[in-house]
């Protein structure tokens, strides 16, 4: 194993890390707040990388990335949400499925700035370990969380986008529509595999990529 991977490996491990909890754990503190406490007697509300981390997902996925270059992508075992304890269904169900990603684009805006106390430091003592390693941290954890959002907006199931639809669907039409998520893995393998998926992300992501920097004033 290279320097530079290794590297790589030090500047990527907690943006990641960080994503893929605080997106589980989002959803499972939002249902806790209307009335499902699964996740969290199941001990699920933690930022404890260990009651989170699946192997391919979070370890081997993001790994092979960084590896064989590309997106860097992966994802944290799902915390467990009981719908039935919800008061009003169709309101919650939209509300805990949207607080993966808000909690992506809160993360985000915290890289940001994150990124912008680094830049300064920087330009006032020019320590190397600043530029080489917390710079481009703050800029990983902007890619990754933007990219976990837009990515899990997508209306495919089981991404949250797909279970806001659902939400708002008439329940014949939501039971249909809930049909297609024994596909949804291979549907989304494939929009990868042709590159339709960059497509369809590339677009929001960059509008909203860009328009942070415009903001925090960082390049």
């Amino acid at each position: 194993m290279n320097n530079n991977i290794i590297q790589q490996i030090a500047i990527w491990t907690v943006p990641v890390l960080l994503a893929l909890i605080v997106h589980e754990v989002a959803h499972g503190w939002v249902a806790s707040l209307f009335g499902d406490k699964t996740a969290l007697m199941l001990g699920r509300l933690t930022l404890n990388p260990r009651k989170h981390i699946d192997l391919i997902g979070t370890i081997i996925m993001p790994l092979l990335c960084l590896f064989v270059g590309g997106i860097i992508f992966g994802w944290a075992k799902p915390v467990p949400i009981n719908s039935r304890n919800f008061k009003n269904f169709r309101r919650d169900m939209v509300l805990v499925a949207a607080a993966g990603p808000i909690s992506n684009f809160l993360m985000a805006l915290m890289w940001a700035m994150f990124t912008k106390v680094a830049i300064l430091l920087f330009i006032q003592d020019p320590i190397p370990l600043i530029k080489l390693f917390f710079i481009p941290m703050g800029y990983a954890g902007i890619f990754i969380n933007l990219l976990l959002m837009v990515f899990n907006l997508i209306p495919i199931p089981p991404l949250d986008g797909s279970r806001v639809v659902a939400s708002l669907l008439p329940s014949g039409a939501a039971k249909v529509y809930g049909l297609v998520e024994q596909y949804g893995f291979i549907i989304l393998m494939f929009l990868i595999y042709t590159n339709i998926l960059s497509l369809i992300i590339e677009p929001p992501f960059l509008w909203i990529q860009n328009a942070i920097f415009s903001v925090f004033a960082i390049e």
